[in-house]
């Protein structure tokens, strides 16, 4: 991924691929050969806001680049480990330390910061790779019968620690390799059934191709387009009630879903395709976003759209987050159809913008200085209309009218465009400048219109009790309620642990704000020790009920999820209940476990 070349002095940059099978091949974000710099107008606001100078890049801190030469048996029995291989075959059964150490955590920054700093906690006994709902049936019934505990992992994308296997013995299955097909395809119906392996990319490359996979009609699309789209996987967008870059037109995945199988401990559960029913509380509501705790997902159909040839681009800049908030808002709520792209930057990300998309030394930032759109005040709104095209036109001509009310000016595509461009890769950005201890990561909350500017208020008091830290904001999906407020900062550190409680104290935040703790993100672990005060006393108690129903020996995502299970430490962190077999493995360096 190339920009243009600095005109001053310029770091040294990572760009090769990491060492073979080093902590950094692991924490790593997508293709291995592919990065990307910041541009040179962002590195100099970098500089700008943190007091640092060009010596503080001339020297890299926790690259990651060590082998991973760790020497931990599985807890599993020779006899148990045969038994597995029995049932999915012996090729797909692995206790290497390598492959088990691949599958150990996601990509939530605790886990980068500690793959940095080669620390690997809960490795798993034990890599089992299913191919079919029968093998995950068999496999169920294997942790049920010898109580191993049992983790499911696919894209392993997970920003909350939502698959780290904290109670051993243990088996996770990676979906990955074998349990990636296409089930079924309704034209008719205009749906698509998969296996929760198969990844974003996939599964709408087979779509776009419908006609020529299929014999269809349409070209389709589902219209799922998360930031880790390239590396995330369908089955994770389901049990984390995920959401996409274009699901304020689309939906959610919780909108996409029409019908589920699971498998649970007490049998197998496969609801109904209607596409609506009064036939009590909805069982797939239920168990999307019980993210493996309840069973394991291996069949989802999904609702699929014919893909629209074009779409219309539209990018204005407001004079301030309230005129903003207030054209989004009346946009919402116009009933004349919603746009797929909808997304409005506060002040200070519409300035890191600025420097990212190189709008900032372009003659356009003359002329919108000239207008009255002030740094440090003005708020870009961006989006595209998906749809027929009678459809785009009625939304983009609204959108305008609406923008024009509120004194916008508009920056026609041009600002979108550059967007789209790079909107799957800025995790690689994130990779890059963490090389010099400057980290990038990222919360999110749900909200009404009517809270959201106090909201966005205290959450940005909180993440901005860090020195000297940046805090970027955007309403990244939107409803004619409310929308979800996307949190983007910046700070400098390699502290982990210093890390670990600022984090804490901004889910803290936000928690107290009065937003709900996460819209797409999912609980996990990490976000387990808020969830009570999120949601209630009473609704964490029917979670339980719902899980002791499910799993009564506690073995599915065990060790905190959805604080289902487990204790509240200090740090809130939810350490899980442990068999009579397990043995202790503390935290061990690169350097105190080898041989």
């Amino acid at each position: 991924m190339s920009n243009k070349p600095y005109k001053e002095f310029e770091p040294k940059w990572i760009t090769d691929p990491p060492v073979e099978k080093s902590y950094r091949s692991i924490m790593k974000w997508g293709d291995p050969a592919a990065y990307k710099r910041p541009k040179e107008g962002l590195y100099k606001l970098v500089k700008e806001k943190f007091h640092l100078t060009d010596d503080d890049f001339k020297e890299m801190v926790d690259v990651g680049n060590e082998v991973v030469d760790i020497h931990v048996p599985t807890r599993l029995t020779v006899e148990q480990i045969n038994e597995l291989r029995a049932i999915v075959g012996e090729d797909n059964v692995t206790t290497d330390e390598w492959p088990r150490a691949q599958v150990c955590y996601g990509k939530t920054m605790v886990d980068i910061m500690r793959l940095r700093k080669g620390i690997i906690e809960n490795l798993p006994d034990v890599v089992v790779y299913p191919s079919t709902t029968e093998d995950v049936e068999k496999l169920v019934a294997f942790s049920k019968k010898h109580k191993i505990y049992l983790y499911v992992y696919a894209g392993g994308s997970s920003v909350t620690r939502g698959t780290e296997c904290m109670c051993s013995p243990n088996m996770i299955l990676d979906l990955r390799k074998n349990f990636n097909k296409v089930i079924a395809f309704n034209e008719i119906n205009q749906t698509i059934t998969v296996q929760p392996g198969i990844s974003g990319p996939q599964l709408e490359d087979i779509l776009n191709h419908a006609p020529e996979n299929f014999g269809a009609k349409h070209r389709l699309t589902c219209g799922h387009f998360p930031q880790s789209f390239e590396y995330s996987c369908v089955g994770g967008w389901v049990v984390t009630r995920g959401s996409g870059q274009n699901s304020t037109y689309y939906g959610c995945a919780a909108d996409l879903v029409l019908c589920q199988e699971y498998v649970t401990p007490i049998g197998r559960i496969r609801t109904d395709s209607a596409p609506r029913k009064a036939t009590g509380p909805n069982i797939d509501q239920i168990m999307m976003g019980s993210e493996g705790t309840y069973g394991i997902l291996t069949q989802v159909t999904l609702k699929v759209f014919k893909k629209s040839a074009k779409h219309r681009k539209f990018s204005y800049m407001f004079p301030t987050w309230e005129d903003g908030m207030a054209a989004m808002r009346e946009v919402m709520q116009g009933e004349f159809g919603y746009p797929s792209v909808f997304r409005l930057s506060d002040a200070e990300e519409t300035d890191m913008m600025m420097h990212m998309y190189g709008i900032a030394e372009s003659p356009l930032n003359t002329l919108l200085a000239a207008k009255g759109f002030k740094p440090n005040r003005r708020c870009l709104l961006l989006g595209f209309a998906d749809g027929e095209d009678g459809l785009q036109r009625n939304i983009v001509k609204n959108v305008r009218k609406i923008a024009h009310k509120y004194n916008a000016m508009s920056l026609t595509g041009y600002v979108t465009t550059a967007w789209e461009h790079g909107r799957f890769s800025d995790p690689y950005l994130r990779d890059t400048i963490q090389d010099y201890g400057i980290i990038i990561d990222t919360l999110e909350c749900a909200v009404n219109w009517d809270n959201m500017a106090q909201v966005h208020l205290d959450v940005r008091k909180a993440v901005k009790a860090w020195p000297n830290a940046m805090c970027t904001t955007h309403i990244s999906h939107s409803y004619p309620q409310g929308a979800n407020l996307y949190f983007i900062f910046v700070i400098k550190t390699t502290d982990l642990e210093a890390f670990k409680k600022y984090h804490y104290s901004i889910l803290d935040a936000i928690t107290k704000s009065g937003a709900a703790l996460s819209h797409h993100h999912g609980i996990g672990k990490l976000f387990a020790p808020f969830i009570e005060e999120s949601i209630g006393t009473a609704q964490l108690n029917v979670y339980k009920e719902l899980k002791h129903y499910f799993d009564p020996d506690g073995l599915l995502n065990a060790g905190g999820t959805l604080a289902l299970d487990g204790t509240l430490t200090e740090e809130g962190v939810f350490g899980g209940r442990k068999t009579e077999k397990e043995e202790d493995v503390p935290a061990k360096t690169h350097t105190e476990i080898k041989e």
